[in-house]
């Protein structure tokens, strides 16, 4: 009977479901830095630039800086969501 641990006693397949989880967060939070960065910067540009938020048009506002912090804003959700993730599947430091 072959044994689904791995060589650290951890199970295997407990561990793929953990990776699954860790892809479907990185995807998701990637689509959303797609979006707000060439979606709203880009694509839908236009239409933002109706908007005016200080003065500033809110597509112009995308592309120059409201990218870079929703990316920024993602790396803290990333290291939340995996925080959490990790201590579900008794994989965190300990």
């Amino acid at each position: 009977m072959a044994s689904n641990l791995n060589k650290n006693g951890q199970d295997i397949e407990r561990l793929k479901e953990y990776w699954r989880k860790n892809i479907t967060y990185v995807g998701i939070l990637l689509f959303i830095w797609f979006i707000s960065s060439y979606g709203a910067g880009i694509l839908f540009a236009d239409s933002l630039n109706e908007i005016r938020i200080g003065g500033f048009k809110l597509g112009f506002w995308f592309a120059q800086q409201g990218s870079m912090y929703i990316f920024v804003g993602i790396i803290f959700v990333y290291v939340w969501l995996m925080s959490k993730l990790d201590k579900e599947y008794d994989v965190d430091e300990k």
